[in-house]
């Protein structure tokens, strides 16, 4: 079973802040074919969506805990589960410590200051886990406004098209080597 977490906070209010690429990133694969079938529920202060992938089981995890408490959610699936954290474990996530639409993945990399991942860091006792960083920095200077306030904001127009057109498709095909892995 593979487990993919995309983060963001719930609620209208929150929808299309650059916190919420982690969510954005999770819509954006649910709509196309072979993802559309997955299922959708509320279980693990979450919105789940299952999905077969032949004899795999994959689900994809909204948690509804808000960014900063994300982990709660984390540690109640994945120890229900009983996943082996390290290969089937996938969070995906809003950097800014890395340019607007750059992406990269890492596994087992510190928080590095983001309290989404430290909030899943201390809820499961590790850090060795697959992630996709989607850069979101695109002010000139971060004396501009303070991060916390930054990533609050809503993305552009111009930047969800591209996030659409251009990174989403590339977290897609990060997601289906993943699952595939």
């Amino acid at each position: 079973m593979k487990l993919i977490v995309g983060l963001g906070n719930p609620g209208e209010k929150y929808k299309y802040t650059r916190h919420n690429a982690g969510f954005l990133a999770l819509d954006f694969v649910l709509s196309f074919d072979g993802f559309m079938d997955a299922k959708p529920s509320r279980e693990f202060k979450s919105e789940m969506y299952s999905w077969q992938n032949g004899e795999n089981k994959v689900i994809f995890l909204k948690p509804q805990t808000y960014m900063n408490d994300s982990g709660q959610a984390l540690k109640i699936i994945c120890n229900f589960y009983k996943l082996d954290l390290a290969k089937d474990l996938l969070v995906i996530h809003d950097d800014t410590d890395l340019p607007f639409g750059e992406i990269r993945t890492t596994a087992s990399s510190s928080s590095a200051g983001h309290n989404g991942v430290q909030s899943i860091i201390d809820n499961i006792g590790t850090q060795d886990f697959r992630r996709i960083r989607i850069g979101v920095e695109s002010r000139k200077s971060r004396a501009d406004m303070p991060t916390d306030a930054f990533v609050l904001q809503n993305f552009s127009d111009d930047e969800l098209k591209n996030l659409r057109e251009e990174i989403f498709p590339k977290v897609k095909e990060e997601i289906k080597n993943f699952t595939n892995s």
